[in-house]
């Protein structure tokens, strides 16, 4: 049996009236087909799932990208304009996940708004718009274009030499893509920030002194994860790091020992 990885959801109208729980393809894909684990999409919604619950159903999480935004009275701050479309559902879902794999040590890997989500979850907060901020490219997905076209690399990001990211690519810097608005702040209690943009703008960090996996990139490396060098190794160090939760916390069912 493969390692069960938890897609945490964003909440979507189907033709503007059916309320939905949905997961993008391509994160199913890069966990199942780079990560080998099975991917199961939950609902961000404390009504129907909580925190004790999901962490004895999966063995790893994967906190995804999504349109909302983290509410900022989650980090002590007033809701503007320029913060946008908030999902409070699913901040109650995601911050205390966090937390509670930071402590038991089972992995989670947050992307884009999962990133900013483990930064608030530690205490950290978020600015509105990067691109509002002196000397800040504009980091946001482009208006137009292919799929390929958006999700296209964009910009470089460098590594602190010697961290956790400069280990697991064998290099201080890479390609990534760009899709997001917001970003760090203010860095969360035991958030490293390992990786920046060429603006200075936080792109890969990691929780310290977590009992387990606990990575979060702002980039999308979901997006051709099995060819991607920098997305391959990441998703694979997931999977790995599911696999040995398992074999720490699962006991071996009856019927597989010989």
């Amino acid at each position: 049996m493969r390692p069960v990885v938890g897609i945490i959801s964003n909440s979507y109208l189907e033709n503007d009236e059916y309320p939905v729980h949905a997961g993008g393809t391509i994160n199913s894909e890069a966990v199942a087909a780079v990560a080998d684990c099975i991917p199961l999409i939950i609902p961000a919604d404390p009504r129907f799932v909580s925190t004790e619950e999901l962490l004895a159903t999966c063995d790893a999480f994967l906190l995804t990208g999504g349109r909302p935004n983290v509410h900022p009275e989650e980090y002590g701050e007033s809701a503007t304009e320029a913060h946008g479309s908030f999902d409070r559902a699913r901040d109650a879902v995601t911050l205390p996940l966090v937390r509670a794999c930071v402590e038991r040590g089972q992995p989670v890997f947050g992307i884009c708004r999962g990133f900013q989500e483990m930064n608030v979850a530690m205490g950290g907060s978020l600015h509105p718009e990067i691109r509002d901020l002196p000397g800040r490219m504009n980091h946001r997905m482009p208006p137009e274009g292919t799929l390929e076209e958006r999700f296209a690399l964009r910009h470089c990001v460098t590594f602190t030499d010697g961290s956790v990211f400069h280990r697991l690519f064998g290099r201080t810097e890479v390609m990534t893509n760009s899709l997001h608005g917001q970003g760090i702040k203010r860095a969360g209690e035991r958030v490293s920030v390992d990786g920046v943009a060429g603006d200075g703008t936080p792109e890969a960090i990691h929780i310290r002194d977590a009992a387990g996996f606990a990575l979060g990139v702002q980039w999308h490396p979901e997006w051709n994860a099995a060819n991607d060098p920098v997305s391959r190794p990441l998703f694979r160090a997931f999977g790995e790091a599911a696999r040995a939760w398992v074999a720490a916390r699962r006991p071996v069912p009856i019927e597989r020992i010989a």
